[in-house]
C-alpha cells in the first residue's frame, strides 16, 4: 500500500506540536518552523538528517522497529501514536497483511456472546468493530443508543450518528470532546487496517457531509479509547454519568466488547433504572436478541 502521503502528514503534524524546550533544546528567536525542526527530530532519535528526512516524505518501509522507536521518543509521541506510527509502517511493508475482517452486514454474534451481553441487566453493553459499527447489544444499549437505531442504514453506525445526525448534539454534551475522540478512533483504525474498504467509504462519505469531521481529520490525532467516564443526556431519561471499559475480545480480534456503568446509588444508576424499565414497556421483548442467518438475509434483501 502507498501510504506516504498518511505518513508525512502525521509525522509534520507530531513534529509541529513539540517545543524546542519540551525536549531540552534552546528556543531561539530565529525558528522559522512551528515546533521542532527536521534536524532536530533526527539528532534527538540518533540517524541522519537525510534518513529521517526520506522517512518524514514517507519512504518508511523498512524502517527497524528501533528506528521507529526512537523516533517515537524524539517526537514525545504517546502510546496511542507510537502504536500509530508502527501500524502505518506495517501497513507499508511488501509482506503486511491485512487483518481478519468481517462484513458488519452479515456478521452475526455467535450464541454464547449475547447470552453474556443478555447477562449484563445494570448498564449498556455493546460489540462494535473499529468503524465504530454497533454489532451486538443487549436491551438497555439498545434503548441507551435508540437514536442511532433510528437513522436509516444498516448497521447502526456512532461515528455517523455524531457528525450526521443533530440529535447527537443534545445527547452528547461536551460534542466536541466526542467528536475529536470519534475522529481519533477512526484514523487509529485506517492505519491498523489500511485496505478497509467499508472504512475508506465511511470516512469517505463523512469527508464530504460534514466540515467538522474533515477539519478533525486533518489533524491525525489518534488515540487508545480502553476505560474512562463519560456524560450524555437521554432523550427519555435525561443526564448521566457512566463509567466505561472497552475490553478487546480474543475470540474475535478487532471487536470490542464496551460496558457502561453508574456510580452505585448516584442519581445515574436510577436513571438507568428507569431506562430499563422504559424500554422493556417500550420494546415489550422485541429487542434483537442473537440474528439468525433467515433474518440477516431477510434485512439485506
Amino acid at each position: 500500500m502507498d501510504n506516504r502521503a498518511e505518513v508525512r502528514e502525521f509525522l509534520l503534524s507530531r513534529r509541529a506540536q513539540v517545543a524546542p524546550e519540551q525536549v531540552g533544546l534552546p528556543t531561539g528567536t530565529n525558528r522559522r518552523v512551528k515546533g521542532l525542526r527536521r534536524s532536530e527530530v533526527a539528532t534527538l532519535a540518533g540517524v541522519s538528517v537525510e534518513y529521517y528526512t526520506r522517512i518524514e516524505r514517507g519512504t518508511i518501509s523498512g524502517a527497524s522497529p528501533e528506528i521507529l522507536d526512537s523516533i517515537a521518543k524524539a517526537l514525545n509521541l504517546d502510546d496511542a501514536e507510537r502504536a500509530h506510527l508502527f501500524d502505518l509502517a506495517h501497513a507499508a511493508s511488501p509482506v503486511a497483511r491485512p487483518p481478519r475482517r468481517r462484513n458488519p452486514k452479515t456478521w452475526v454474534p455467535h450464541q454464547s456472546l449475547q447470552w453474556a451481553l443478555d447477562a449484563i441487566t445494570a448498564g449498556p453493553a455493546f460489540v462494535r468493530n473499529g468503524r465504530m459499527d454497533i454489532l451486538a447489544v443487549n436491551a438497555l444499549a439498545h434503548a441507551f443508543y435508540k437514536d442511532v437505531y433510528d437513522m436509516p442504514g444498516q448497521p447502526p453506525n456512532i461515528a455517523r450518528y455524531t457528525f450526521l445526525d443533530e440529535r447527537a448534539r443534545d445527547f452528547y454534551p461536551d460534542w466536541d470532546l466526542f467528536a475529536e475522540v470519534t475522529v481519533a478512533i477512526l484514523r487509529t483504525e485506517a492505519s491498523r487496517d489500511p485496505h478497509n474498504k467499508e472504512l475508506h467509504d465511511l470516512i469517505g462519505e463523512l469527508s464530504t457531509r460534514s466540515d467538522e469531521f474533515r477539519r478533525r481529520w486533518s489533524a491525525h490525532n489518534v488515540r487508545h479509547h480502553g476505560t474512562g467516564s463519560k456524560t450524555f443526556f437521554h432523550p427519555v431519561v435525561g443526564e448521566l454519568t457512566l463509567a466505561y471499559e472497552g475490553l478487546e475480545m480474543a475470540s474475535e480480534p478487532g471487536l470490542t466488547l464496551t460496558i457502561y456503568a453508574a456510580e452505585p446509588a448516584s442519581k445515574s444508576e436510577e436513571a438507568l433504572r428507569l431506562l430499563a424499565s422504559w424500554a422493556a414497556t417500550e420494546y415489550q421483548g422485541t429487542v434483537p436478541g442473537p440474528p439468525t442467518r433467515e433474518s440477516t438475509e431477510r434485512r439485506l434483501r
